[in-house]
């Protein structure tokens, strides 16, 4: 039997005010808001899209709680999403252009990674980024 492919997974950020997260990821981040309600009135789930990353955001009257707020040993679980980006040269770029503030920029680690970091409206750290080529 042939196993069958899984081609996507999205996140699901608890945040504090769903419409203030969608600019964020909207105007910021350039990912297209594909849902946002359940009303007009009284949006407090939202889902962002960006070719094959989805996030789904939801407001429930609590905190948001990213990783590395809960992270014990300082630094080892501090993302809350990993994106993979074949170029995150090119969407560095692009994401300067637009002003946004970058956590960690763009840079090899010595983790076999190459990428960087942004901290979303919320606190939660999203890593873009691509293993190195060898």
């Amino acid at each position: 039997m042939a196993k069958a492919e899984i081609t996507g997974i999205a996140p699901f950020f608890i945040v504090k005010d769903v419409p203030a997260a969608l600019e964020f990821y909207r105007d910021c981040l350039g990912f297209d808001v594909t849902f946002q309600g359940p009303t007009e009135d009284d949006i407090f789930f939202g889902i962002v899209q960006r070719g094959a990353a989805m996030i789904m955001l939801k407001s429930i009257g609590v905190e948001p709680v990213p990783n590395y707020t809960r992270d014990i040993k300082k630094g080892i679980a501090r993302w809350d999403a990993y994106l993979h980006v074949q170029h995150p040269d090119a969407l560095a770029d692009e994401f300067a252009l637009r002003n946004v503030e970058f956590f960690l920029p763009l840079q090899e680690g010595d983790d076999g990674l190459c990428g960087f970091e942004i901290k979303d409206a919320d606190g939660y750290l999203l890593f873009f980024g691509r293993t190195i080529d060898k």
